[in-house]
């Protein structure tokens, strides 16, 4: 079976998934970001997406890939709770790059939630997971479905935290292709790329954020911290979104 007929990727066992990952992997690790991109737009099944969290570096993959295909749909994941600088520069990225923009929020406003549950993020590890299968998991999959989603770029790095260390460029997560263009690039990279771009930094960049989430559970950096340890209390890296 060819990695371009996905069509039938459910029929593929665990052995044959991990030898045809284990090929383009090697093929994508000697490409650039932008090769990767272009090699994906081509070669990967139909529908692309991408993700965004509209975070301190999120300018940077959007560019990279809107320039290569100005129209595709980009997720936002909205759990009403995200810093409304965060909202503003949503807005500000949006005009600027034209970005076919598709919302989704979970069914349950956070007023709802709040009567129901209370504040979750206030109640340890359950509550945050509880909070972000209803505010993000829930949502993605059903943005997913909606668009009948095959291949998904995101933006994520292994230098970001010790959970994303052993990603790889090209995998599976749940019937779905994942590519990560920008997985190998250092924060300086990034911000390198961003000052050659002449590309908007997130308000909240100037104020010691470096990985920006929702309000109430992103803190801002102080020394000797890690990246992961601004989110989530320290208790967690991942909301879930990239996890199978």
């Amino acid at each position: 079976m060819s990695l371009f007929d996905f069509e039938d990727i459910h029929l593929l066992n665990d052995y044959e998934k991990n030898l045809i990952l284990l090929k383009f992997n090697i093929l994508l690790e000697n490409f650039s970001a932008e090769q990767r991109i272009t090699w994906s737009l081509k070669n990967l099944p139909s529908v692309h997406i991408m993700s965004s969290s509209f975070g301190i570096q999120s300018a940077v993959l959007l560019h990279l890939i809107i320039k290569n295909k100005p129209n595709i749909p980009v997720i936002l994941i909205d759990t009403g709770y995200l810093f409304p600088q965060t909202y503003h520069f949503i807005d500000t990225l949006s005009k600027k790059f034209k970005i076919n923009l598709k919302i989704f929020r979970s069914d349950i406003s956070p007023a709802w939630q709040e009567a129901r549950y209370g504040k979750l993020w206030e109640q340890g590890i359950n509550g945050i997971n509880l909070f972000n299968n209803i505010n993000k998991v829930e949502p993605m999959k059903r943005a997913f479905q909606e668009l009948s989603v095959k291949t998904w770029f995101s933006g994520l790095r292994r230098v970001q935290s010790k959970s994303r260390n052993f990603l790889q460029y090209i995998s599976i997560q749940n019937n779905i292709i994942k590519i990560l263009p920008i997985l190998d690039w250092s924060n300086y990279q990034v911000d390198e790329y961003i000052l050659d771009n002449n590309l908007d930094h997130h308000p909240l960049s100037q104020e010691g954020y470096i990985s920006i989430g929702d309000i109430h559970t992103t803190k801002i950096y102080k020394k000797g911290m890690l990246e992961e340890d601004t989110r989530f209390f320290g208790l967690k890296r991942e909301c879930g979104l990239h996890e199978t």
